[in-house]
């Protein structure tokens, strides 16, 4: 099968031709599939949120105006789903003192955050993911696993640059915190 861009294959949905729109799930499902497990943790809410989103960005499609990629716009449909999808379940979730963040020095951080070559300090690093709020957790992946630059998240996020820069590093620290807690690393 030839690959074309998503601008072709849009314009094509645009001018009726839905067929076309199979390209586009093949080429982002993984992704949108990820993202949504990212913040649900959860399998089969993660397939159903991705199933959401492909609806929801069928429906909508005549909204994207190229002013970002189409990468982008799907990620911030599925990150807006999957975020209200957990606002409704009701979570709760581990509040950090803000005195406790406050007092972390960044060099700490970067030490503590950076030992994570065993799989005893990633099944760790994992369990204090596990405990961030959805949103929280969907930032930090974004940048660190997912690659994504401080200018695509806020895109995705629609938060501001500056907001993205200040959430990840704050969450930065909860995630020390959490994982001092635990005794394990920073202090072998």
């Amino acid at each position: 099968m030839e690959s074309y861009s998503d601008t072709y294959y849009i314009k094509r949905i645009q001018e009726g031709d839905t067929t076309a729109y199979t390209c586009i799930l093949d080429k982002y499902s993984r992704q949108v599939y990820s993202l949504a497990f990212k913040v649900v943790r959860n399998k089969e809410d993660a397939e159903e949120l991705a199933q959401d989103v492909f609806l929801k960005a069928f429906k909508h499609l005549n909204g994207f105006k190229g002013d970002s990629s189409f990468s982008t716009w799907i990620y911030r449909i599925a990150y807006n789903t999957a975020i209200s999808y957990t606002r409704k379940k009701r979570q709760e979730w581990l509040a950090i003192d803000e005195a406790m963040i406050a007092n972390v020095a960044e060099e700490e951080v970067a030490g503590a955050l950076e030992q994570t070559d065993s799989d005893r300090q990633m099944e760790i690093l994992d369990k204090a993911l596990a405990q961030l709020p959805p949103d929280e957790r969907a930032l930090i992946l974004f940048f660190y696993t997912e690659g994504k630059s401080i200018d695509e998240i806020a895109s995705i996020t629609a938060f501001s640059v500056s907001n993205v820069k200040t959430k990840l590093h704050r969450i930065r620290k909860k995630l020390f915190v959490l994982i001092k807690e635990t005794g394990r690393i920073g202090n072998e």
